[in-house]
Parts: C-alpha cells; structure tokens; sequence
C-alpha cells in the first residue's frame, strides 16, 4: 500500500533541517523564484541541500532554460555536481516536453511543473515525466476548486494506467493539503510552515497541557527516569 509523500518546497537551510529532523520527509523541491529568496551562491544551496537530506531522499531541482537543448545541458550538469535521487523539474511547453521526452532517454527523473489543468498533466505524463506538479492553490487564487483538479488529474491517469505521479505544490493552507491527500495524491510539496500547523491544534495543547499538570500534581518535578 502506498502513502502520500511530504516534501518541503524551499530553499532555506534552516527550515530543511527542522524538516528532515522532525518529520517524516521524502525530500524537497526548489524552483528559481525560492532559490532567489535566498540570496546566496547557487551550488553550495544546492549542495547543502543534498548534503542535510542525502542522496537518497528526492531533490526537485527546476532549470531555468527556455529551449530543449538548453534544458538538456542544465539537466546534466546537475546530475554531475548534485546527483543523488534527483528529478529535474522543467515547466510545461513544447520545448519543456520536448525536453522531457529526450531526457527520459537519457535515464533522468523529470517533474514537470506549472500544471494547471488535467489536460497539461495527460501530456506531461504521456511525454514520460515521472511527476506532474499541479499548484493547488494558484487555482483557488482564480476561483478554481484545486484540490478539485489535483483530484482530476489522479483519476485521468488511474483511467489510462499511467505511471506518473502527482506531487501537487502551492498550498497555503493545511484544508488544501488535507483535501488532496484525501484523493489519493502521491505527494504533495509544503512549506516547513504548514508543516507546523499540520500538526497543531490547540486541543492537542490543552490535551498534552493536561497530562503534564496531572503528573506534576502526583509525582512534582520528577520523570520516569528519576524511578
């Protein structure tokens, strides 16, 4: 039986150390615009990122390229430096799935990205790509249910039998995260925040809150350690 994977989306190095410490994290994904936040030198972000999660957990790296030979170049030029279980994330066009096609000759993990309707995805998958990343919560910003595509888009490729994945991205809430892994999404890349509100809630605090007032109550400053 598989589960949904959680990725981190970003760049920070420390919000991917809190991440893969505290939870259970398939990787992280990267993309121009979170790189750029950062303001630092480009290989050793992205080699610091490989070095806190390791080579086995999942690296989304997106080129910057426009046209297929150009992406290509990036593409294995990334795999030499960073390496590891690497996906090169390309945005979908016709030079992106181009791109695709060639590089799923040349044995590299592609996610194609900016997905925003079921039919983009049909194409990313029949091209080889190995995710598609739908952004779930663009859609809402244009009053489209999301969480209603990501879903669509599972059950188009449930209908064909295809082998891709959805990783859907772009969330701003935990309902959006909720309501995907609720279909059936193979993963879905949050920010280390929403990591933190998807565990919390202010009954959990109040039940933990309890338990410890009750054993100080009994046993005073002491621990199980201290029997």
């Amino acid at each position: 039986m598989t589960t949904v994977k959680y990725l981190m989306d970003g760049g920070n190095l420390e919000d991917i150390k809190y991440c893969n410490e505290f939870f259970p994290l398939a990787g992280v994904t990267t993309n121009p615009t979170l790189v750029a936040k950062e303001k630092a030198e480009y290989w050793p972000l992205m080699h610091s990122i490989r070095e806190i999660i390791g080579p086995d957990k999942m690296l989304h790296i997106q080129t910057v390229q426009t046209t297929t030979e150009k992406i290509i170049e990036e593409a294995e030029l990334l795999r030499d430096k960073i390496g590891g279980n690497l996906y090169i994330k390309v945005p979908i066009s016709e030079e992106g799935l181009k791109a695709t096609m060639q590089l799923k000759k040349r044995g590299f993990g592609v996610t194609v990205t900016a997905i925003f309707t079921p039919a983009q995805a049909l194409l990313a998958a029949m091209a080889g790509a190995d995710f598609v990343a739908p952004y779930a919560n663009r859609l809402d910003n244009i009053v489209v249910d999301g969480t209603k595509v990501v879903e669509d888009i599972m059950q188009q490729f449930k209908l064909y039998n295809l082998n891709c994945q959805v990783l859907a991205a772009s969330f701003k809430n935990v309902e959006q995260v909720h309501k995907c892994a609720l279909c059936g999404c193979s993963a879905v890349t949050i920010s280390a925040n929403l990591f933190k509100h998807i565990i919390s809630h202010p009954m959990t605090d109040a039940a933990i809150a309890g338990f410890e007032t009750d054993w100080k109550d009994l046993y005073g400053d002491k621990t199980i350690l201290d029997f």
